[in-house]
């Protein structure tokens, strides 16, 4: 059962949250071969101050082994 976690920068919309949550979960869904409501997506923000600490040394850099696709930038 896949469950997705998307990390954003705050500032979305709980509509545009649902969103893409409704996108990754279809998404998940076909490629996987697998009915929607096995799929479950969460959804957490961090300032953009922290992205570099919080989420881009720890989930990205530090775990290429995991990286599928990787980001076109670098932080700042």
């Amino acid at each position: 059962m896949p469950h997705v976690i998307v990390k954003l920068t705050t500032g979305r919309s709980e509509q545009l949250k649902q969103e893409i949550a409704a996108a990754v979960t279809a998404a998940v869904a076909s490629s996987a071969n697998l009915s929607d409501d096995l799929v479950s997506v969460s959804i957490e923000e961090f300032e953009q101050a922290d992205w570099a600490d919080k989420v881009f040394k720890p989930d990205i850099t530090d775990k290429p082994a995991t990286l599928y696709k990787k980001p076109g930038y670098t932080p700042g």
